[in-house]
């Protein structure tokens, strides 16, 4: 909660993806996933694993190959924003490509580096943000998380 809070700010997971997943995810969750380990640790919570244009939360280890699972995510509407799901993606935090985040949570502009993610992620991103529409990211690098609301205005440096 914290991470959405305030976007660009790196918190601790005690044990990395799977703790987040048991975070977020419920009976009553869709959930998509690319690892099976993963897929094993969501079922246990009883939430039905579904391909990701039903998704509510989907878990990606596979960076490389996200861009259509985030082309596919449900964006929410204008009277239903609260159906745009939440993307987890393993990434690389404080090495790769400078960004610029703005927006609430945020004092004026911070300045961050996230690397690991396909050229173009940020692109793809920001074409399924229309404020209050969109994904919400969050960035998993080992045991450390960073997220990005849809409300994260990002500018690739």
């Amino acid at each position: 909660m914290w991470a959405m809070a305030r976007p660009g700010t790196q918190h601790d997971l005690p044990r990395g993806m799977a703790d987040l997943a048991l975070a977020l995810v419920d009976l009553e969750c869709l959930v998509m996933t690319d690892d099976p380990a993963l897929a094993g640790v969501i079922a246990a919570t009883g939430a039905a694993l579904v391909p990701a244009d039903r998704a509510d939360h989907a878990f990606y280890l596979d960076a490389d190959g996200v861009l259509p699972v985030l082309a596919a995510l449900p964006a929410g509407s204008a009277l239903y924003p609260d159906r745009g799901a939440t993307l987890v993606v393993a990434a690389q935090l404080d090495r790769g490509a400078r960004l610029r985040l703005t927006g609430p949570g945020i004092d004026g502009a911070c300045t961050v580096r996230v690397g690991g993610l396909p050229a173009g992620f940020f692109a793809a991103r920001a074409a399924r943000c229309r404020y209050p529409e969109g994904i919400d990211i969050v960035l998993v690098d080992g045991r450390r998380l960073m997220a990005l609301p849809r409300s994260t205005g990002v500018e690739e440096l």
